[in-house]
């Protein structure tokens, strides 16, 4: 199982290398990007750096949860308790019963997929924030353009002979405004998808601790048998018919005494 967890952490680091490559080898152009609209670009860039920082946290805040699980499934009893995801499943499993209910088995496997889900929340946000920084970044830039046409048409006078000087020089705002447009977002979906990979990366070794639980606990788990049943309900039944008679009694001693 560890030997899955490697796998998706060298994806990510594999991932990141690429980036890093790809942005020194296209460094000029980048900065060309980055500068268009330095706040806003820059803001973006902050937060995929710390998005990439944030996945690669939560991905090694799973070890642990993996050497409880590998050192869980070997027998060990004694075996250090996990940090905070499998901590509460640890606690009832300390004890190591061998056998658990079906019902049990359906609240332990609520309570791991319900704190993994809770984990990666803050990754979802920082994709939807790139996400929501790139269509600002496109509307300040529309905004910009629009309002640079508006100014440059109103005032231009084609009587004069340096109109087309004052077309020229009166450009820069509007065009300015379209590579803010088109800058940003180029750059906040490139960060959303840069975040949303390595999120991914960081669902799958999840997913893979899940499983194994899920395949271990479903073993040790026991199911009510056909057997079983045939036993306890000739038993409910009797309990059933001696409360309906008691009940009939009752209502009788009480409208007597009515």
């Amino acid at each position: 199982m560890t030997n899955q967890f490697h796998r998706a952490l060298n994806r990510m680091a594999l991932f990141t290398a690429f980036l890093a490559a790809v942005l020194i080898l296209f460094y000029d152009p980048f900065l060309q990007i980055a500068t268009a609209n330095i706040l806003l670009n820059g803001i973006i860039i902050g937060t995929t750096l710390f998005g990439i920082g944030l996945c690669f946290f939560e991905m090694f805040q799973l070890l642990p949860e993996y050497k409880w699980a590998h050192a869980y499934f070997a027998g060990k009893k004694n075996a250090q308790l996990p940090p905070r995801l499998l901590r509460p499943v640890a606690l009832i499993l300390r004890s190591r019963p061998v056998r658990i209910s079906a019902t049990t088995l359906n609240g332990l496997l609520d309570i791991i997929l319900l704190r993994f889900e809770d984990s990666r929340e803050s990754i979802r946000y920082i994709t939807n924030t790139l996400i929501f920084l790139g269509l600002l970044g496109t509307f300040w830039g529309l905004i910009v353009t629009v309002g640079g046409f508006a100014h440059l048409i109103s005032s231009l006078n084609f009587a004069d002979e340096s109109v087309l000087i004052t077309m020229q020089n009166g450009l820069t705002r509007p065009l300015s405004g379209m590579a803010t447009a088109f800058t940003s977002s180029l750059m906040g979906l490139a960060g959303s998808l840069t975040i949303g990979f390595l999120g991914l990366q960081v669902q799958l070794a999840q997913n893979s601790i899940f499983r194994k639980l899920e395949d271990y606990l479903s073993a040790h788990t026991s199911v009510a048998t056909t057997d079983t049943i045939t036993t306890v309900l000739p038993q409910i039944n009797d309990v059933t018919k001696d409360l309906t008679k008691s009940v009939n009694e009752l209502k009788q001693t009480i409208s007597e005494i009515a």
